[in-house]
């Protein structure tokens, strides 16, 4: 089967057209599109690659409305109501202040503007010009300048820092402006990650969250990328911080699914080995997150992050109904790890897509079979 991992990575990492696979007595193979044994995704009423959704993790039809109304219009007031009607202590408003600041950030990229031109994400300035006290727009702000951080510099040059201390002195003003409100110093976890905070500096803002959204799962894992081997801890001190956050997860809570989570960003750059992901670390982690998917809410807003990685990691580890009994719930929207790490998410989720199909239906697996 080593094979079949080291054909998928050639097709992502090639970019080539998304191959299809069939089911054989021998395994999983690949095959011509349109071969009449071909495993097809759309039998299991799937949407195509095309129509995957890649702006979010899961569906939320108020914040797409509002997203389609204020950039239709360039009007912010849309926005402004619905950040001003959702619980600050939820992950709903974490995640809108991303969309809206991301949306943004994507516009003025695709638009700089100059001399004739108005560049874009003008609503979003206008909205703090209009309304300076209004906390959402001053947190949508702050997330705006760490994603322009992000997105257009590179860590440790003058460029980067001079955006980042400027998102510092945003998620300030934001916090002063809803005192009870996590989400400023959740972005300002992302600055401390940038600014290299030292750990006493980033243990009192975790604090800070802590006081004000214990749970938060989208506060977790903003803050367990600090703790990571590749910024500012490392391997056994990132799984410390996620094993530690699901021993003490209310019930419920996805926060159990953290040490998948730390498992993801640790994993070698290459391994393609299938043993490694039915090893007893990554076996361990997938079971956590399968318990807290199966313990949450079925409207919990980070339900979809976990079911995308569980994709990722059950594929891998040849667990194809597993995988499947996901896919059910996710298909249609894409923006979520890992898939938002490559050029053309889309693309590298209807790979994962196509292999589990592939996969279940060589173990006898069909669209009948399959509980929605």
């Amino acid at each position: 089967m080593q094979i079949l991992w080291v054909l998928m990575a050639l097709a992502m990492f090639s970019m080539v057209l998304l191959p299809v696979f069939r089911r054989r007595s021998t395994g999983v193979q690949l095959v011509s599109p349109g071969d009449p044994d071909a495993a097809d995704p759309a039998n299991y009423g799937f949407l195509r690659q095309e129509e995957q959704d890649i702006r979010m993790p899961g569906p939320d039809a108020d914040l797409l409305n509002v997203l389609d109304l204020v950039q239709r219009n360039q009007d912010y007031r849309a926005a402004s109501q619905l950040l001003a009607g959702t619980e600050i202590e939820g992950e709903n408003r974490w995640q809108r202040v991303q969309a809206f600041a991301g949306a943004a950030s994507l516009e003025l990229q695709q638009r700089p503007g100059g001399v004739s031109e108005t560049p874009g994400g003008q609503w979003l300035r206008v909205w703090r010009a209009e309304v300076p006290k209004d906390a959402g727009g001053a947190a949508v702000h702050a997330e705006f300048l760490v994603q322009q951080a992000w997105r257009t510099s590179t860590p440790g040059t003058d460029d980067f820092r001079i955006i980042m201390e400027e998102a510092r002195a945003a998620c300030g003003e934001a916090a002063l402006l809803s005192p009870g409100d996590p989400i400023p110093y959740i972005v300002e976890l992302s600055v401390a990650r940038g600014l290299s905070y030292s750990q006493p500096e980033f243990e009192k803002l975790w604090l800070k969250i802590l006081d004000r959204a214990p749970s938060h799962m989208g506060a977790h894992l903003a803050a367990l990328h600090y703790w990571c081997e590749k910024w500012h801890g490392s391997r056994e001190t990132a799984y410390s911080f996620a094993e530690a956050a699901a021993a003490r997860a209310p019930r419920g809570s996805l926060l159990a699914a953290l040490p998948l989570f730390a498992v993801f960003e640790h994993l070698p750059e290459v391994n393609l080995v299938r043993s490694f992901y039915q090893s007893e670390v990554v076996t361990k982690a997938v079971h956590g997150a399968l318990h807290a998917v199966h313990s949450a809410r079925p409207d919990d807003p980070m339900l979809a992050h976990v079911r995308h990685l569980l994709v990722f990691f059950l594929v891998r580890g040849e667990r194809w109904s597993e995988a499947m009994n996901q896919l059910v719930h996710v298909d249609g929207h894409v923006g979520a790890l890992p898939w938002t790490l490559t050029h053309d998410p889309a693309a590298d989720y209807a790979i994962y897509r196509a292999l589990a199909v592939a996969g279940y239906e060589a173990n006898g697996g069909n669209p009948a079979t399959l509980s929605h």
